[in-house]
């Protein structure tokens, strides 16, 4: 559910909210002003960021009030995974928002990458009964990565480095392309 609630908000929120904005002028406005473009991704990715820690903050209060999750047995594991979780899935979302340019293609292309992450996470069918080449495929994609990562943190084993490598890897990826692609207009 965490890899779910951040993919939601990195591939449909921000990048619809980038577009409307390209859309309706206010980046072209800005694009007058001294206000280097990372400065504005950086910006969307504070305010989404708070939106993503007030919506894992109530999913895990549920999940331990009405469902009895218990605490993850490696915390530093658990965070770092959850850190690289949100920045790899915010690189793509930033690198979305760079090349969609109205809200439309921003939505369309968000829900084309979503529903494959989605189903590389493990959503529709577990990792485990997954055909070998669509585990492999899972444990290379983003979301496969940080399920593996998260889970093994839960279960008190601190995460795969290569889980983690997977992680940087797109963070590392897509921030420099959302960088570079960006334009405002």
């Amino acid at each position: 559910m965490i890899v779910f609630l951040v993919a939601m908000l990195s591939l449909i929120s921000l990048p619809v909210h980038l577009a409307t904005y390209r859309e309706q002028g206010i980046l072209r406005r800005m694009s007058t002003t001294p206000v280097p473009p990372a400065w504005m991704l950086t910006a969307q990715v504070i305010i989404n960021l708070a939106l993503t820690v007030v919506a894992l903050t109530i999913l895990v209060l549920a999940g331990t009030a009405g469902f009895g999750l218990g605490a993850p047995k490696a915390a530093g594991g658990f965070t770092l995974a959850l850190i690289l979780t949100i920045a790899a899935m915010f690189a793509i979302g930033l690198w979305l928002s760079a090349v969609a340019r109205t809200t439309g293609w921003a939505s369309a292309i968000g829900q084309l990458l979503l529903y494959p992450l989605l189903f590389f996470a493990g959503l529709w069918l577990p990792q485990e009964r997954m055909a070998p080449v669509l585990r492999h495929i899972s444990d290379w994609s983003p979301s496969g990565a940080s399920v593996h990562a998260l889970q093994s943190s839960m279960q008190g084993i601190f995460p795969s480095t290569q889980s983690l490598l997977v992680m940087v890897g797109w963070a590392v990826v897509f921030g420099f392309l959302a960088v570079r692609f960006f334009r405002w207009e």
